[in-house]
């Protein structure tokens, strides 16, 4: 199979860039500039390198810098960003600092065609973020596009195949990135285009058929999308060799642990064992007021009842988890552990002879594909991102019983409120947030002490980061006019308008 190179130099770029590249379908792996030379680059068989960007300047004396026989290795590079400064400067070009031709945000471009910029307009605009600069493209390179602020905002060696943009395509606010990217991919890598997830299904199916035939296997069902994507692919290859648990925390969404297990073992045709945990768990969050010791004490206490179910069945061959690409890469290919992700470092508690993670190539929005291309209802693949320990960190402060009700019962009205009006299909994720602030409210004659409800919703397109949603007032009125007259005890509603960054996107 195909594959392109995404080279890693720190910054935040490395999973945008190779989702991006992902989308053209082309298969992109990340991998640190430090793990990896020019020989084992040509001996791996990619088709090309991406160069991202970083927060450090090339000249500085412990900037990251790659092997530097990969420019002259004979494939195609791109330098993105940083990328792009840095081929400049191993070239012999010249990069230097300037306050005044800083960047940050749009741009406008103005460029004058070339190789990888065919079929940009003269005048576009484009996503810079950067404070040093290109003051001298290096011998053999010409520019090919400009800012008013940065004389190199594009570079080529069409000799050698060697290219760079200070801007960044892999931002949906760059007009054309795409096109920079189909250039590259297309018409200089001369990729044709093999990566297709209804293949890579078929290819894992037929996989662990034969790898797990006549063995006894084990999932964690969280209800999320990556494990139940995962528990599905490995359903069609085994059958009911599978076993998934599902531990009810009791800290999901309303109804939501009905829905999960009803889909899986009705729909999805799924071996599932439901444990019903919700008070061993909300007894051992009774105090505690820090997310992190929440998130610590749910990490323990999954892992301790999932570890009593497995005990159970016995013997277990293989452990299958849910872990995909970005946990791969964020927690290194080592242990997995509970931050959010779907199993936890269940490994540790469960005695296996193997392990099977079928997603962990996968970006989450290729694992929704791949859901849908194992017929999975698309209401379930495509439902909302939901943190791992769930509503305990939508719960600021100790956590109740009367507050996890009440919570659940304001985030359904949210969440159908959108829903009716239409505008679910203008963002990308919404809910409700209990806080531990009171104010004064008046029902009837009466003023009285009531708690406050946060709504949340962002639109983003990778959640690295993420804006507030425009939602119109008449959604939010209606929202809050229903939770503040059917939720006794709720005197304030109030919407937040934070994007991410300075916020995230959960409150703890």
């Amino acid at each position: 199979m195909e594959k392109v190179l995404v080279l890693d130099f720190g910054g935040h770029y490395n999973q945008p860039i190779a989702r991006k590249v992902r989308e053209q379908n082309i298969y992109a792996e990340i991998v640190s500039y430090q793990k990896i030379t020019a020989d084992e680059i040509v001996a791996q068989g990619y088709k090309g390198i991406i160069f991202t960007g970083g927060p450090d300047s090339v000249f500085e004396p412990d900037a990251p810098h790659c092997d530097a026989a990969i420019l002259s290795a004979g494939l195609p590079i791109l330098g993105i960003g940083y990328g792009c400064q840095l081929i400049a400067y191993m070239a012999g070009g010249k990069v230097t600092y300037n306050g005044e031709i800083s960047e940050f945000g749009a741009t406008e471009l103005i460029s004058d065609g070339s190789e990888l910029l065919d079929g940009f307009p003269p005048v576009s605009i484009c996503w810079m973020s950067h404070r040093n600069h290109i003051k001298e493209a290096p011998l053999g390179f010409h520019v090919t596009a400009y800012t008013e602020r940065c004389p190199v905002a594009a570079m080529e060696n069409s000799k050698d195949h060697i290219y760079g943009v200070q801007f960044h395509p892999e931002m949906i606010e760059t007009e054309y990135g795409e096109l920079v990217l189909h250039n590259f991919l297309y018409n200089i890598c001369g990729c044709v285009g093999e990566w297709k997830m209804d293949r890579f299904v078929e290819y894992k199916i037929n996989q662990y058929r034969e790898r797990l035939a006549d063995k006894k296997v084990l999932l964690a069902l969280s209800g999320g999308v990556d494990s139940s994507v995962a528990a599905v692919l490995v359903n069609q290859a085994i059958g009911d060799n599978l076993t998934c648990v599902f531990v009810d925390t009791g800290l999901l969404r309303k109804d939501e642990a009905d829905h999960v297990e009803k889909t899986c073992r009705d729909i999805l045709n799924i071996n599932v064992t439901r444990v019903d945990a919700a008070e061993r768990f909300l007894s051992a969050l009774k105090g505690v007021t820090s997310p992190d010791e929440k998130r610590r004490i749910i990490s323990e206490e999954f892992n301790n009842v999932f570890e009593e179910e497995a005990k159970k069945l016995g013997k277990v061959d293989c452990l299958v988890q849910g872990t995909i690409y970005s946990d791969v890469l964020e927690r290194g290919a080592g242990d997995i552990s509970f931050t959010g992700s779907d199993e936890g470092a269940l490994h540790q508690v469960v005695e296996y002879d193997e392990m099977a993670e079928p997603l962990r190539s996968l970006f989450k929005d290729e694992v929704r594909k791949a859901g849908l291309a194992l017929g999975m209802p698309e209401e379930f693949c495509y439902r909302q991102p939901f943190p791992g320990p769930g509503l305990a960190i939508r719960c600021v402060g100790e956590i109740t019983k009367e507050k996890l009700d009440t919570l659940r019962e304001a985030d359904a009205i949210f969440r159908e409120e959108i829903a009716k009006s239409g505008y679910d299909r203008f963002t990308n994720q919404y809910f409700a947030v209990m806080t531990d602030t009171h104010s004064v409210g008046v029902i009837g004659d009466e003023r009285v002490q009531g708690s406050t409800i946060v709504l949340r919703s962002v639109t983003s397109d990778d959640f690295l980061t993420a804006d507030w949603s425009r939602i119109p007032y008449e959604i939010l009125a209606a929202a809050s006019a229903r939770i503040t007259s059917e939720l006794p005890g709720i005197t304030r509603i109030v919407y937040d308008i934070t994007p991410k960054p300075p916020a995230t996107v959960e409150w703890e």
